[in-house]
C-alpha cells in the first residue's frame, strides 16, 4: 500500500475558488471521485481541518493530502466469449448475458467484460476501463455500448450527460401497478447497508419512467426507460414504489406468489437467482455521422420462460374459475 503525503500552499490563482475545484486543478493525477471521497473522509484538508467541498479558499492557506493508496491491479486480457451485436471503428454494441460483471473490482478480479474486451482488441487498453461508458449490473442482461477511440469515448460520455442516449428495458415486477408512471426521486448510498442504494434526499437526481405491458395474477411485465444512470436505479426506484423486480437478490424481498399458484410457477420463481431485467433497446447519435442509431435485443431465454409460465398460470386460474 502506497502512502501519499503532500502539502501545498494556496497560490493567488487558486484564491477564491471552491476547495473541491482547487484540488481538482492541482491534483490532476487523481480522479474527481477519489478527491471527493478524500474530502469527505478527512484525508484531504484545508489548514489541516476537514472542510466542505464548497468552502472558498484564500491565498496562503495550506492544502494537505494524507492518504494510503491501494495498489493498482493490472486488468489482464482474457478469452471471454462476447455477443457482439454491432461493431465499427467508433464503438461495439455488446449483448451482455446475465452473470457477466462489467469490470474488475473487489471479489471480481477476472472474468469480466473489461478482461474480454482487452482480449478482443488490445488497443482498447488506451481507453478508460477499455472504453466502457456505462454499466449493467451483474444480474441484468442486455445491450451496452463500448467506445473504440478517445473521440468516441468523450462523445458518448457527453451524450449520456446531455440525455441523447435512450435506454429501454423490459422487467418483470412483483405486484400489479394500476398504471404506468414516472419516478423522479434522488438516489444515494444506503446509510444502513453500504452494499445497497436507496432513495435519499441527499442523493443524485434520478428519473425512471415505466408502463405496464402485461398483467398476470401477482406480477407484471414493464417497459422501463431511464433518463439518468444511477447505480441500481431501476431496482431501487421500483422497490421504493413497492413493485420490486422479480428475483432481485438485493431489493426484491420475499418472492411473491398469487393465490393457489401452480407448482410450475412456484418452482420457477424459487430458481430465479437474478433480477428479471433486460436492456432491450439502446439508441444514440453516432459519434462520427451524428445520425441516430438504434439497436435492439430479444429477451433472454430465462425471462421468456418466466413470462410463459406466468401466462400459463394466469390461464389456468381463469379456467379454474
Amino acid at each position: 500500500m502506497e502512502k501519499v503525503k503532500e502539502n501545498f500552499i494556496v497560490t493567488e490563482d487558486l484564491s477564491g475558488m471552491r476547495f473541491d475545484q482547487a484540488v481538482a486543478k492541482s491534483l490532476k493525477r487523481f480522479s474527481r471521485n477519489q478527491l471527493k471521497g478524500w474530502i469527505k473522509s478527512g484525508n484531504l484538508t484545508l489548514d489541516y481541518n476537514k472542510v466542505q467541498p464548497k468552502t472558498k479558499i484564500i491565498e496562503g492557506q495550506i492544502i494537505n493530502l494524507d492518504v494510503s493508496l491501494e495498489p493498482v491491479v493490472a486488468v489482464v486480457p482474457e478469452d471471454i466469449p462476447l455477443d457482439i451485436v454491432h461493431e465499427d471503428s467508433d464503438f461495439f454494441i455488446i449483448n451482455k448475458p446475465n452473470g457477466l460483471v462489467i469490470h474488475p473490482g473487489a471479489g471480481n478480479r477476472s472474468g469480466t467484460l473489461q478482461n474480454g474486451l482487452l482480449y478482443l482488441d488490445p488497443s482498447q487498453a488506451i481507453l478508460p476501463r477499455a472504453g466502457i461508458v456505462h454499466r449493467l449490473d451483474k444480474g441484468t442482461s442486455g445491450l451496452l455500448v463500448v467506445a473504440r477511440n478517445s473521440a468516441s469515448y468523450l462523445n458518448l460520455i457527453s451524450q449520456m450527460k446531455q440525455k441523447t442516449v435512450t435506454k429501454i428495458y423490459f422487467g418483470i415486477c412483483n405486484d400489479i401497478p394500476i398504471s404506468g408512471g414516472k419516478i423522479d426521486l434522488p438516489i444515494g448510498r444506503s446509510s444502513r447497508d453500504r452494499l445497497k442504494m436507496s432513495v435519499s434526499r441527499n442523493g443524485k437526481p434520478a428519473t425512471t419512467s415505466y408502463k405496464v405491458l402485461e398483467r398476470y395474477r401477482a406480477h407484471s411485465l414493464l417497459e422501463i426507460q431511464i433518463e439518468t444512470g444511477r447505480t441500481h436505479q431501476i431496482r431501487v426506484h421500483l422497490s421504493h414504489k413497492k413493485y420490486p423486480l422479480l428475483g432481485d437478490p438485493l431489493y426484491g424481498g420475499r418472492p411473491r406468489l398469487p393465490t393457489s399458484p401452480s407448482e410450475e410457477l412456484k418452482e420457477s420463481i424459487s430458481k430465479l437467482k437474478r433480477q428479471a431485467l433486460h436492456s432491450s433497446c439502446l439508441s444514440f447519435l453516432h459519434p462520427s455521422s451524428g445520425k441516430r442509431v438504434v439497436f435492439k435485443s430479444s429477451l433472454p431465454k430465462d425471462i421468456q420462460d418466466m413470462l410463459s409460465i406466468l401466462a400459463r398460470d394466469k390461464k389456468f386460474s381463469l379456467n379454474e374459475n
